[in-house]
């Protein structure tokens, strides 16, 4: 009877156990009081340790140009959704981006988007004749397969500036995304021009404030412009310099192109440039380099 007993015992206890759930552990607990009632588990996800995937090459995509109703609508609804607007920015960190130097009689011609062995090298023949000094905007994927013609800039006296490692819109990139655009590319530059260039010219002009600090806490200078020869819409001769020498003054900054995407005509701007500089020193205007304009090094 005694041992009967004991048994009918055992075999409660083990209906018992069976019945009771599993033990859970702490961090199951707190995730689960975390979650809405109903919502299965979420599983938690391996950091990913890779860099992020660099975007198409300038060549591959359409390319929205500098001063483009495109480019600025597209900046517009950024800074809306962003933060300061372009011009907000320029009056908060005046001495970190500019857009023109002092009002002196000089002006800084200035070819983004180099370089092109279909446009760069006809500039580099119309400027060494001219005895000009210009300031080339250079990007990054472009140096790689053009090394030569960046050799030739630094050989005959021109400023490099970093324009990107493959043209993307600054405002749509993450911090990590946007430094190393930069990064990547001065390395490069570095390589093949023997310094890191101070100067950094956004693709697009277009840059949010969290950027512009960074920019500016480790050494850089942002350069825009506030003459735009509108070339990269395949403009004529005349049509681009009229647009220069209309606008053109003391301290002026003017944006053109060394290159382009597929398709590009940037004919207008080599036929316009030797009358361009001849009649801005018939008028009494001299040519420097955006670093010489603005009084910086050209190097970090």
């Amino acid at each position: 009877m005694k041992m009967a007993t004991i048994r009918r015992i055992v075999l409660l206890i083990s209906v018992i156990a069976l019945a009771l759930p599993a033990p859970v552990r702490a961090a199951e607990l707190v995730s689960a009081s975390a979650a809405p009632a109903g919502m299965p588990m979420p599983v938690p996800e391996q950091e990913s340790l890779l860099p992020a995937r660099p975007q198409a090459s300038i060549e591959d995509e359409t390319a929205v140009p500098a001063g483009s109703a495109a480019s600025r609508s597209s900046a517009r609804r950024s800074k809306k959704s962003k933060g300061l607007s372009l011009s907000q920015l320029l009056r908060k960190y005046p001495e970190t981006i500019k857009t023109q130097g002092p009002r002196r009689k000089t002006v800084a011609l200035t070819f983004d988007d180099v370089p092109d062995p279909r446009f760069t090298p006809q500039l580099l023949d119309v400027l060494r004749k001219y005895k000009v000094k210009a300031t080339f905007f250079v990007v990054g994927s472009r140096a790689e397969k053009h090394p030569a013609l960046v050799a030739r800039m630094i050989r005959e006296g021109h400023a490099i500036g970093n324009h990107s490692y493959n043209h993307p819109q600054f405002s749509k990139l993450s911090m990590n995304q946007f430094r190393i655009q930069i990064i990547r590319t001065e390395n490069i530059l570095q390589l093949l021009a023997g310094y890191k260039p101070k100067l950094i010219r956004p693709p697009y002009g277009d840059i949010n404030e969290p950027q512009l600090k960074w920019a500016k806490s480790h050494g850089y200078k942002l350069v825009n412009w506030n003459v735009d020869s509108l070339d990269w819409r395949g403009l004529s001769k005349a049509q681009v310099k009229h647009n220069i020498l209309s606008r053109a003054g003391r301290g002026a900054i003017i944006l053109q192109h060394g290159g382009g995407g597929r398709g590009s005509n940037l004919q207008g701007t080599l036929q316009a440039l030797p009358e361009i500089i001849s009649t801005l020193r018939g008028r009494g205007y001299s040519f420097v380099t955006v670093p010489q304009m603005l009084q910086v090094s050209k190097s970090k």
